[in-house]
């Protein structure tokens, strides 16, 4: 699968900076996140990095200082966020890009990473994490991502498995289930190659 591939969460925190590591392993590929805000001294970048150390790391287009929504955190370093900084690395291999937040979380006001996820043509997997209101938060952004046109490859689940909530949200939508990664005392190299071993494309 030599291809470029966006990688959204459901929400904050949902584990799409370890899913990632997890696609950079599975598909040799390199790793970008345009906008990094907060955390500089130990990024996604660094994490990523930590964890798959053979993984090319593409800089940020944005390293705010804040940890907060982007639009916010832009503000704050008096900063505007210009899609047209936002232009996708050149790379003979495969790519990751982990995306700051959800699908609706603006870049600025007027202009939210869904809009920019559809201005790159790339194909989506959404990362799902169990917790009270994920099955609400994932098949909306399913939704948002179909009326966008935006292609979708499946869906990561990550957390203590909840069967009824899964069973729902495959039930509701068509998305394929790509992985499920348990909630994890420690992610090292080894986790990381473990689930990278049994990721299903």
């Amino acid at each position: 699968m030599k291809q470029k591939i966006i990688v959204a969460g459901i929400g904050t925190d949902t584990g799409k900076t370890v899913a990632s590591a997890i696609l950079c392993k599975a598909l040799k590929a390199d790793y970008w996140k345009p906008v990094q805000a907060g955390d500089l001294d130990n990024t996604d970048s660094h994490k990523v990095k930590r964890w798959t150390s053979e993984t090319i790391i593409h800089p940020e287009a944005y390293r705010l200082t804040q940890p907060m929504s982007p639009h916010a955190a832009a503000t704050i370093d008096d900063l505007t966020i210009e899609a047209s900084n936002l232009q996708i690395p050149t790379t003979e291999n495969p790519l990751i890009v982990e995306l700051a937040g959800g699908l609706m979380v603006p870049m600025r006001e007027d202009y939210l990473n869904i809009d920019w996820v559809a201005s790159t043509g790339l194909p989506v997997i959404l990362i799902a994490d169990y917790y009270l209101g994920s099955i609400n938060h994932t098949l909306l952004s399913l939704a948002a991502l179909k009326s966008r046109q935006i292609p979708l490859i499946g869906i990561i689940f990550n957390g203590e498995k909840n069967p009824s909530t899964f069973d729902v949200i495959m039930q509701r939508s068509v998305a394929k289930c790509l992985l499920e990664i348990d909630r994890e005392k420690e992610i090292t190299p080894a986790i990381i190659d473990s689930y990278a071993s049994r990721i299903n494309f």
